[in-house]
């Protein structure tokens, strides 16, 4: 039997009909479709879309937005769930790169589907076309191809009978998901095709908990007995695997310290007996000289960024080994490691089962202790830095943390926030600690904050961002107003790129290009260095629909953070917070080149630091 529909009707009715089970539960696949509608996608998918709504569509107002929060969804829903973006040909399309390499630097499944040019040619070039000299077989949406992890482009409507079913398997695959991107010429959308109806039947696609090999589970065994000073550095696959509570009973049973990434962060509560929080250049000096130390790194669901490894310099001992869980071969084998490719909770429970009542020494579980009470005090004396405004950073995260419930959701991705929220945010449960880290995009913020609310609209969720990801991406305000999923918004207006403007200075530079300031009109040195431009964000935001309030001082930031949680709607809280005083670093450093050649004498000396530091960095083999 078949049926007759065009390309992008049978691409809806498709998709409305994939389904994930994971441990014997089972959830709808997609949730509905993101778009911005034009000539490349209206007359097909925006048809399709408009007369089957079993895949709901959201209007949203900028491409690269609705992709970060289509990620940002598939991770609140821990993967097991996605969303589909659509776009018209050419700047739509493009519009959605950035958002694709987001998703796929953090391994996170969507489904992007630009529109694109004639299949038929025959009227070429159609608006927005790239022209090409060497081949008419290319369009603008050949450049999805590095940042996706599957990329078709549907020439017939026939080919969806292939193509749909490998673009489910790339989505649902727990090693191999990312961006997934299939290119879609308007005309082929349109053209019908008599399609099998058992094409359209339920398909459910099993998530497994995979084994790792068994011999190399009981070699890992050994190796965990004989080390003097091992330390679990626990990634986004142990949330991914849903393993935290494996990984709780493991850490507990054995006394081996526990550190995480930014992705990984949660995985324990910070107040876990073996939790020593962040690693690498934006971690805790316990977790950190822990690392420098360790003979044995169990390294569970991180990929090892350099952030994460401190541009490998973060593990100094000469004796140090790996053993890496991880869904993905090209993770588990990092390092020269151990690998024990694998689900992550199950690998956990079953490497516990073979140590059977190994522990730690008693001096190394009382250092971990130690070192844990020592950095709770660091963090209340951050937070509790009350200085004139502006206040700092710091202290504007703890008040924040201090008032969102356990299971609120915090959303950022980049500035100098990510590295401050990584070292003081304390998580209670995971999945509430939502950072974007793996390619760090300014503008992921809002967007992600949507897409984390749209996963799970009974939980409250707050944006930490700064002025300048506000500036690129602050529109989806609207759409937030316009589906009915409130997000709270904490503006940090430090006026400028604080996070860059202190690493120039740090390469010895003076920040140049990292302030929001006026050029001053009796200099002609290229620097801004004059008054600061009068951005008033509160009354931007307000004229966006959202409900917003200024705030100078910590009580102030305390009674509107409570004004916003009784607002049905979206709220911005814009607070100025200080550009200089900054949470410092702990016994960590990133390989950041700094010039070799200049004739300022702090460049100089910054370059003498950079040659001795790199000494450490070090190669596994």
């Amino acid at each position: 039997m078949t049926v007759r529909l065009t390309a992008a009707q049978a691409t809806i009715a498709f998709l409305k009909s994939q389904y994930t089970e994971r441990d014997g539960k089972q959830q709808r696949l997609f949730e509905g479709c993101l778009g911005i509608f034009g000539h490349g996608n209206v007359a097909g998918l925006g048809q399709a879309l408009e007369q089957d709504p079993g895949l709901r569509y959201y209007l949203f107002r900028n491409e690269q937005a609705m992709v970060h929060a289509a990620t940002a969804f598939a991770k609140t829903s821990f993967r097991l769930r996605a969303l589909v973006c659509t776009s018209s040909i050419g700047p739509g399309a493009t519009n959605m790169i950035t958002g694709a390499a987001t998703a796929t630097v953090n391994r996170l499944p969507v489904l992007l589907l630009p529109g694109d040019i004639f299949a038929r040619r025959n009227v070429a070039p159609v608006l927005q076309q790239l022209e090409s000299p060497s081949s008419q077989d290319i369009s603008v949406n050949d450049c999805f191809k590095p940042v996706s992890r599957y990329w078709d482009r549907i020439q017939r409507p026939e080919q969806l009978l292939t193509s749909l079913p490998e673009a489910m398997r790339v989505l649902t695959s727990p090693a191999e998901t990312g961006a997934v991107t299939i290119a879609f010429p308007q005309d082929v959308q349109a053209e019908a095709f008599d399609f099998p109806e058992k094409f359209f039947e339920k398909k459910v696609w099993i998530i497994p908990r995979n084994r790792c090999d068994q011999n190399l589970l009981q070699r890992a065994a050994e190796w965990i007995r004989a080390a003097k000073k091992p330390l679990i550095i626990a990634g986004g696959g142990v949330l991914y695997s849903q393993a935290s509570e494996a990984l709780a009973q493991f850490a507990r049973a054995t006394g081996i310290p526990v550190c995480e990434t930014q992705a990984g962060k949660g995985s324990l509560p910070f107040d876990h007996a073996q939790q020593l929080g962040a690693v690498g250049v934006t971690g805790t000096p316990g977790a950190n000289i822990v690392a420098r130390e360790a003979d044995l790194i169990l390294g569970i669901g991180t990929r090892y960024s350099d952030f994460t490894s401190a541009s490998k310099t973060a593990f100094q001992n000469p004796s140090v080994r790996f053993i890496n869980v991880n869904v993905a071969e090209l993770d588990a084998y990092k390092h020269a490691a151990l690998p024990l490719t694998g689900d992550a909770r199950l690998t956990i429970t079953e490497l516990q089962q073979a140590l059977g009542n190994f522990a730690v020494e008693e001096s190394y579980r009382a250092q971990s202790h130690d070192f844990r009470a020592r950095w709770e005090n660091e963090v209340d004396r951050i937070y509790g830095i009350h200085q004139a405004p502006p206040i700092t950073q710091g202290e504007v995260i703890g008040i924040v943390n201090n008032f969102t419930r356990p299971s609120d959701i915090v959303v950022c991705a980049a500035g100098s926030l990510p590295g401050d929220l990584h070292k003081l945010w304390r998580t209670r449960q995971p999945g509430s600690y939502h950072m974007e880290y793996g390619f760090s995009c300014m503008g992921y913020e809002i967007a992600g904050a949507l897409g984390a609310k749209m996963a799970d609209p009974t939980r409250e969720v707050y944006v930490l961002v700064g002025d300048g990801s506000y500036l690129m991406l602050a529109q989806e305000i609207v759409t937030s107003l316009q589906e009915g999923f409130k997000i709270n918004i904490v503006l940090l207006d430090n006026h400028g790129f604080s996070s860059i403007g202190g690493l120039s200075r740090a390469c010895g530079n003076e920040g140049m290009g990292t302030n929001y300031r006026y050029r001053r009109s009796d200099k002609d040195d290229g620097k801004y260095d004059g008054d600061v431009l009068p951005v008033d964000f509160a009354v931007n935001a307000a004229s966006l629909g959202a409900w917003s309030a200024r705030a100078r001082t910590a009580d102030e930031l305390r009674a509107a953070l409570t004004a916003a949680r009784e607002q049905r709607r979206t709220s911005v809280v814009v607070i100025e917070t200080s550009y200089d005083q900054r949470v410092p670093g702990y016994e960590s450093w990133w390989d950041v080149p700094i010039a070799e050649v200049s004739e300022r004498d702090t460049v100089k000396a910054a370059r003498r630091d950079y040659e001795e530091a790199r000494k450490k960095e070090r190669f596994f083999f």
